[in-house]
């Protein structure tokens, strides 16, 4: 199938009320403000760069749409061109009743238990990075460190070989930057990872291991043989869910502990195992959050006084609704040691993250080994810190004076 060389148009956003696009260059450091800003003046934005897309900035929209699975549909769960191909990657693009099916068969894979057993792999991988870097003056804390956290975590779970790490990024990269504007590339990705991904579960069906790999190759729902292409799809998900979100948490957090060095001392004068480490990594999950999901409107409803009519896309944009005022006390701060979080980073309702457990863990191991050999580190202000835009917004390089 070959697609037309027609794409989204690129030209900067005009008004972020009626004009957003979230691959715009303002968007990845600058998304928390934008979506103040939007709230003041209204609880849902909108856009017709991608035909009619919706983006909510409350906690309230957000928590509707999140919940509502007769009016909107998970099977987009990105918002793209609408003739954009798509392919199943379940239990994300998985609606009611077969969404269930779908998450039983992953979630044992990041059961506690199962997730907690890697910790010490985890420990010793995050100091083997650090152990790189050495006594160098400088780092970039994106691309020597934070970036290869989760690959490792997400190969140990589902046995993806590492040494296929750089491919991985590429997708991710050219699957959230460039593919929404640009169906050519959307259907390049998709060609790519299908044949990868038949390769290895048609391999794990001759020579089967303890890993996911294995458990989706033989996969069955009550009884029956899951279909080929929603096997391949599983994987799919893991590679670009599995490993993006979680590097860009990370980052965020490092990036802020950067520039907080009261923050830093605080974490570190206390035991790994105290309350601190939990609060702090929750509130870095809450504050830059890096995951924004969409639905497919397949019903007219109406959303906080905002009509939407079947066809339109729509945002569910968790990071915007862990900074609204009715919903979290001194929602626009950064506090370190927050009791009361319920925020909504793994999202909201039957799609909520089923990798949370490995996400945390990853997280609070990679502050905790990083804070702790580099208790002075700054940004380096002769480099400027690079973020990803889009679904997912993180840092993509973020130099560091590691000793200033």
């Amino acid at each position: 199938m070959t697609y037309g060389s027609e794409r989204v148009d690129s030209e900067p956003v005009k008004s972020w009320i009626t004009d957003w696009d979230w691959l715009d260059d303002g968007w990845g450091e600058n998304a928390i403000d934008i979506w103040n800003d939007v709230r003041e003046q209204c609880p849902v934005a909108s856009t017709e760069r991608y035909g009619r897309a919706f983006m909510p900035v409350t906690m309230e929209a957000v928590r509707q749409i999140a919940n509502d699975t007769d009016n909107f549909s998970s099977i987009w769960v990105g918002v793209a061109r609408p003739d954009a191909p798509r392919h199943p990657a379940p239990p994300i693009t998985s609606d009611p009743p077969n969404h269930h099916g779908h998450r039983r068969l992953i979630l044992p894979a990041f059961n506690p238990k199962a997730v907690a057993s890697i910790e010490p792999e985890m420990r010793a991988f995050c100091r083997k990075l650090i152990a790189d870097i050495g006594d160098s003056p400088t780092a970039d804390a994106a691309e020597q460190y934070s970036q290869h956290i989760p690959v490792h975590g997400i190969c140990i779970i589902t046995g993806l070989p590492e040494e296929d790490a750089d491919l991985f990024r590429d997708w991710i990269y050219r699957s959230f930057q460039l593919a929404p504007k640009d169906n050519a590339v959307r259907h390049q990705v998709a060609v790519e990872m299908t044949e990868y991904i038949d390769a290895l579960l048609k391999d794990r069906l001759k020579n089967p291991k303890d890993d996911l790999l294995t458990v989706v190759a033989n996969a069955q729902i009550d009884g029956q043989d899951v279909d080929w292409m929603v096997k391949v799809g599983y994987i799919r998900l893991q590679i670009v869910a599995g490993i993006d979100t979680t590097w860009s948490a990370i980052g965020s957090g490092l990036w802020h502990f950067a520039q907080h060095n009261d923050e830093v001392q605080r974490l570190i004068a206390v035991p790994n195992d105290h309350d601190l480490w939990s609060e702090a990594t929750e509130e870095v999950l809450r504050y830059y959050a890096p995951v924004t999901m969409a639905r497919k409107v397949v019903k007219d409803v109406t959303v906080s006084g905002c009509p939407m009519h079947a066809g339109d896309q729509t945002l569910v944009t968790f990071p915007a609704a862990n900074h609204d005022p009715n919903e979290f006390e001194r929602a626009d701060e950064f506090i370190l040691d927050r009791k009361n979080n319920r925020h909504v980073a793994f999202g909201l309702g039957i799609h909520r993250c089923a990798g949370s457990n490995l996400a945390r863990l990853e997280m609070i191991v990679a502050f905790q080994e990083w804070l702790r050999a580099f208790p002075n580190y700054s940004l380096d202000p002769s480099t400027k810190v690079t973020w990803a835009n889009g679904q997912v917004r993180g840092p993509r390089i973020l130099p560091v004076l590691t000793n200033p």
